[in-house]
């Protein structure tokens, strides 16, 4: 009778966290591979040898429209007169992975590639060769900025359209049926706008050192192709030249793709430090009443507004300057795994109940502090990894993986320790503190879903695509993850906020420790 109910109540129950946890454990397992994307240089210094056998330098970036490309010789060094060819190769295309998914080898195929490569991939291209160049000892003789740009023409279709074949008797048309025919092949004026788009920049005057201007808002490759002499001798290999490029926009050094991301960090920054002056003011308001878990949170806060003006600072960087301080890169990524650790931390504490339920969590603190470090460490070492130029691909696949167990095993312990304060909660009759707990496992039921929608989003549109054109949509895979927290975080601080009533949620040994 009523023992068998409440025992079918109690397995649904677990079969609900069950499936509420399987459902976060695929959600972050998706999610690890969305954060932290490695920012686009502006600037880029290439070190060109007779002796080495690589002639073609791809290099790739989103630019926005009205963007330049600028190329000039930094370092010059020939023992013996030399004759170099040089081209260059820039090329437009709608489809993001088509620029970014392949190797250096597989993008200097491209260069002079007038034909799509990828359904969907359409664009324009320029193709832009010098005469020759003489180099003699420190000095090349020829001058790489053009006085006009290049007008930029439409990739063919890899499989051309089928010409009608010619009627062998045309019939005669009257003056009439002319004049309309003539009319409907006349391309409209928006038609005739996009074709004809380029012909304004070729008037435009040229800024120093450029040698292209880009056409639209898209991804670009743009290769350099170097080669000496035809003529294989010891005296033309003796050789060594820097060439430096650049490629800036109406916003600086900056990729079209994060520049949104950057305003992202810098509104995200201006709101942790509002957090933090409230937090600041409750704290002081009340500063004889305070909890524990009310100092983690002030922690938290703290981290999350330094993490957020790093990672602007790094931006801005490289909107001045064209180039990522690795060092800072790598600090703002090991503040965000201390802070992402800590975020855990304070969430599984407020699970066990610490200072509400019970007043010291005991041995169940060195499990806390030991899966904490653990975390730690693999989200330093992937992080790190990420930013940095030539990494290990198995070393990264390993951490990926370790990240997501804890995560699964943390989201299971969150949920577990969860439903076990509830339930002492409710024995107790601690109504306050109940609706209080209520209201943190709704919060986090509700990060569960819309983590799991956003997952699904992000593989519907830019993983199961063969085309993936939506590429201005790439910083909210970034900056979904950090707002979801900040609204967690939000809810937290409202639910354990500093007030007169504080007493209410703080451990009372007179009530709590009534079995």
């Amino acid at each position: 009778g009523t023992s068998g109910q409440s025992v079918n109540k109690m397995a649904a129950r677990r079969r609900g966290w069950s499936s509420l946890c399987l459902w976060l454990f695929t959600a972050l397992c998706c999610g690890l591979d969305f954060t932290g994307a490695v920012s686009e240089p502006g600037k880029w210094s290439i070190s060109i040898t007779g002796s080495q056998s690589q002639t073609r330098f791809p290099l790739r970036k989103i630019l926005f429209n009205n963007s330049y490309i600028k190329l000039k010789w930094t370092n010059v060094n020939c023992n013996t007169p030399v004759n170099l060819s040089v081209a260059w190769y820039l090329r437009s295309s709608h489809c993001y992975d088509e620029i970014f998914s392949g190797n250096d080898e597989m993008a200097s195929k491209y260069f002079g590639s007038v034909i799509e490569q990828e359904n969907g991939g359409n664009g324009y291209y320029i193709l832009h060769r010098y005469s020759s160049f003489v180099c003699r000892k420190n000095k090349t003789f020829g001058q790489l900025q053009v006085k006009l740009f290049d007008q930029p023409e439409l990739l063919k279709k890899e499989t051309p359209d089928i010409q009608p074949e010619p009627e062998p008797n045309p019939k005669p048309m009257s003056k009439r049926e002319a004049v309309s025919r003539k009319k409907a092949n006349k391309p409209s004026v928006n038609e005739d706008r996009k074709i004809n788009k380029t012909s304004r920049v070729i008037k435009h005057p040229v800024v120093r050192d450029a040698v292209a201007k880009t056409w639209e808002d898209a991804p670009y490759l743009f290769i350099i192709e170097v080669k000496g002499p035809l003529v294989d001798s010891p005296g033309n290999r003796n050789w060594h030249l820097n060439l430096e490029v650049e490629m800036v926009g109406p916003y600086g050094y900056i990729s079209a793709s994060q520049w949104p991301l950057m305003i992202f960090y810098m509104v995200m920054c201006i709101i942790y430090v509002l957090y933090s002056l409230v937090w600041l003011l409750l704290l002081a308001c009340y500063w004889k009443d305070l909890l524990r878990i009310q100092f983690w949170i002030g922690g938290i806060i703290l981290l999350g507004m330094l993490e957020k003006a790093v990672f602007y600072a790094e931006f801005q960087s490289i909107s001045r300057l064209g180039v990522s301080v690795h060092g800072a890169v790598v600090f703002a990524e090991l503040l965000s795994a201390v802070k992402r650790t800590l975020a855990r931390i304070l969430v599984i504490i407020a699970a066990l109940g610490y200072g509400i339920v019970k007043p010291r969590l005991g041995t169940t603190s060195y499990q806390v502090v030991g899966i904490g470090l653990l975390y730690l460490l693999f989200s330093s070492v992937e992080g790190v990894l990420r930013v940095s130029v030539d990494h290990s691909m198995a070393a990264m696949t390993i951490c990926e993986i370790s990240l997501a167990l804890i995560d699964s095993c943390i989201v299971w312990w969150i949920f577990v320790s969860l439903s076990q304060t509830m339930k002492q909660l409710k024995l107790r009759r601690t109504l306050v503190k109940l609706s209080l707990y209520r209201h943190f496992t709704n919060t986090l039921i509700f990060a569960v879903f819309a983590s799991v929608i956003f997952v699904i989003w992000v593989t519907m549109t830019f993983r199961l695509v063969t085309c993936q054109s939506d590429w201005r949509e790439l910083w909210i895979e970034d900056a979904f993850w950090r707002f979801l927290f900040s609204i967690l975080l939000l809810v937290i601080m409202f639910l354990w906020r500093p007030s007169a009533n504080n007493q209410r949620y703080a451990y009372s040994p007179l009530v709590d420790d009534i079995d």
